[in-house]
């Protein structure tokens, strides 16, 4: 194996070992971390492939499915953000992205190009395991998503089919990543209900709301603009202070 070998890891096989949850991907430049993940990883009953590189981690997507992609911003020729562009936002795979601690403009950048969820680095590897179990179970969700619910919803002009991952404001189409998505379906189910940014970060998010956390703030003003409703119209996203947030209910 040569150095710029992906390095894949499995679980020892002891006396009934517990089923591998998923394959994850891991796209880091530091091979010490990877090696480090990978070993926590397998202990959790996870099968690993790493690479080090934007460019192997493309390749390795298009050579294989993985549950989900755990990736770094900061990569040697290829960039994170690299990436998140090659994909685009409503590619099939998850994506956990990995920024350095208080850059807020990675974290941003990062979900406005599809990331699913971001974890400031250093970090605990548990809160790693942790926050790609709330993402799975996101995606199992979705796939698993009841008849009960209605499948498409509106709310004024904006239109959001679910089944299709779709969103459309009168005639236009909108493009949304996941997380906007589950941002937007929560809004409109409730619409004219004050959602707390702690229940928005549970629900969508699939995790606690921690202090200094502002992905669903972030999340809302990426709606405001690719929706484009115009000020003070009837839809519209409020602020509503110390409370959460609130889409407005058109008049009937």
């Amino acid at each position: 194996m040569t150095s710029s070998d992906p390095v894949v890891q499995n679980p020892t096989a002891p006396a009934g070992p517990a089923p591998c949850e998923a394959h994850v991907l891991i796209v880091d430049d530091d091979r010490e971390l990877c090696q480090m993940l990978t070993e926590y990883l397998v202990t959790e009953h996870f099968e690993v492939t790493s690479v080090h590189d934007g460019g192997e981690g493309l390749a390795a997507l298009r050579e294989r499915r993985y549950e989900i992609l755990v990736l770094d911003v900061m990569l040697p020729s290829v960039s994170g953000f690299d990436v998140l562009r090659e994909l685009g936002a409503d590619h099939a795979t998850p994506i956990l992205m990995l920024t350095a601690r208080g850059d807020d403009i990675d974290r941003i950048v990062g979900l406005e190009l599809g990331a699913d969820d971001y974890l400031s680095k250093p970090f605990n590897p548990r809160e790693l395991v942790a926050r790609i179990r709330a993402i799975l179970r996101r995606a199992a969700n979705r796939s698993t998503r009841g008849t009960a619910a209605p499948d498409v919803l509106q709310t004024g002009p904006i239109v959001l089919s679910l089944g299709m991952h779709q969103v459309r404001v009168a005639d236009r189409l909108v493009t949304l990543t996941g997380a906007e998505l589950r941002v937007l379906e929560l809004l409109m189910r409730s619409a004219g209900q004050v959602i707390s940014r702690d229940a928005m970060t549970e629900q969508a998010l699939g995790r606690k709301l921690v202090p200094y956390d502002r992905s669903i703030d972030t999340h809302i003003s990426n709606l405001r603009r690719k929706l484009d409703l115009p000020p003070g119209s009837h839809p519209e996203i409020k602020n509503v202070r110390g409370s959460g947030y609130m889409l407005t209910a058109p008049p009937t």
